[in-house]
């Protein structure tokens, strides 16, 4: 009888531990929201997430305006086809140095496993912009935030 209890409690134990468990992972970081994006690290940032959050107007309007820059239905099409890419990848900013018009903004790209037993990796990278019209532009980023034959010659 009292390892029945003792049974019944452990139970209830690991039910409420995994309620409380899926409970803070449904709930976490669900809700971010855009910052302002008059610093590079804010454009980044915004860019970012607007690809995460599918809108793809918003960020076609954070590339700088010049030859090579794709269609929006190009750019839209990028992300459409490999939504998978985007949304098992995430995103830190380390570092600005900017140097008259121009930045660089050095970045963690955060790549999760897509199997079971495949283990996260990191690589590091840099997004560059420049002021264009007195707002901060994007003239590259690293893949699969970025179209490979964009701005190229």
């Amino acid at each position: 009888m009292k390892q029945d209890r003792a049974l019944l409690g452990i139970l209830a134990m690991i039910a409420l531990l995994i309620i409380v468990s899926l409970t803070l992972f449904f709930t976490r970081g669900g809700n971010q929201e855009y910052v302002t994006d008059d610093t590079p690290e804010g454009v980044v940032r915004n860019y970012v997430l607007a690809l995460h959050k599918e809108d793809y107007e918003r960020a076609y309007g954070y590339l700088q305006d010049e030859d090579g820059k794709p269609s929006f239905s190009e750019f839209r099409a990028e992300f459409v086809e490999s939504t998978s890419n985007i949304k098992n990848t995430g995103l830190q900013i380390d570092s600005t140095e900017q140097t008259g018009d121009d930045a660089t903004v050095r970045l963690t790209i955060i790549r999760g496993g897509t199997e079971p037993f495949e283990r996260a990796w990191n690589e590091s990278n840099d997004a560059w912009l420049t002021l264009q019209k007195g707002g901060w532009k994007i003239t590259y980023f690293p893949h699969p935030y970025w179209g490979w034959d964009w701005y190229t010659e």
